[in-house]
């Protein structure tokens, strides 16, 4: 193979590297920031029965 062809396919396999990890991340601060809000309604449930 020639060497330019070798080095397209290293950069195009690096670009599908990254872009699969940032996916991963993206999709890991959804489930943090879901996780998040269910546990501020919780405590938010927890203070109002407690007031009452």
């Amino acid at each position: 193979m020639k060497t330019q062809t070798v080095a397209t396919v290293a950069a195009v396999l690096i670009a599908l590297t990254t872009l699969s990890a940032c996916g991963n991340t993206i999709r890991g601060i959804g489930q943090d920031t879901a996780n998040t809000v269910n546990a501020t309604q919780s405590a938010g449930k927890k203070v109002a029965n407690a007031a009452n």
